[in-house]
């Protein structure tokens, strides 16, 4: 009567260690299978949701008039963080009050909800000659461009020309809304001599 009962007992606990250890495969698979099918959507999300070749776009500010240009030879728009890559990336700005400002580049990413475009490669920037104000030309490796508040940063060094005036640095902070320019960093300033009248 023991060694049956002993026998039961081993039996019942090999059967409750194999219903344990089928349950626990079963939740591995699940597991393995869902990491799998996750990362098969993450990196779905992570491919391109639209490509729109020689594209351009006008935003309008807060009084529903036009702002400025963004036009380029190619945008790629990425889901997973909403920001655009563009390639040969044109600014134009439209600002009423300032004169406009054009600004050029190899690429530029377009994120932060569309409020801020980073642009790299031979960054160009021009700012044409008024009555009131002279030519500015501006260059650097890299530049960061805040469009709605009519500003822009870089930490790279920068080269600007102001006329027959010149000036170098690294790092620069300007804002077109103030007609405010501040150079960082070690730099020269060239200033022509003034011409007799």
């Amino acid at each position: 009567m023991r060694k049956r009962t002993a026998h039961r007992w081993q039996l019942t606990v090999i059967m409750v260690v194999g219903v344990f250890v089928a349950v626990g495969s079963f939740w591995l698979v699940q597991v393995v299978n869902q990491s799998g099918q996750q990362a098969e959507i993450d990196q779905f999300r992570n491919e391109p949701d639209y490509i729109i070749d020689r594209f351009s776009t006008v935003r309008m500010n807060k009084l529903g008039q036009p702002a400025y240009i963004v036009s380029g030879d190619k945008l790629t728009h990425r889901p997973a963080d909403d920001s655009s890559l563009i390639d040969k990336p044109y600014v134009h700005s439209l600002s009423g009050d300032q004169p406009p400002m054009n600004i050029h580049a190899q690429t530029a990413v377009v994120d932060q909800n569309n409020t801020r475009v980073k642009l790299s490669g031979n960054v160009d920037v021009l700012r044409p000659a008024t009555p009131q104000a002279q030519e500015l030309r501006l260059k650097s490796s890299t530049l960061t461009v805040y469009p709605d508040e009519e500003r822009m940063e870089t930490d790279a060094p920068v080269e600007m020309n102001s006329g027959r005036s010149t000036a170098t640095g690294t790092g620069m902070k300007a804002n077109n809304a103030t007609r405010q320019i501040t150079l960082g960093g070690r730099g020269t300033i060239t200033v022509p001599p003034r011409t007799a009248h």
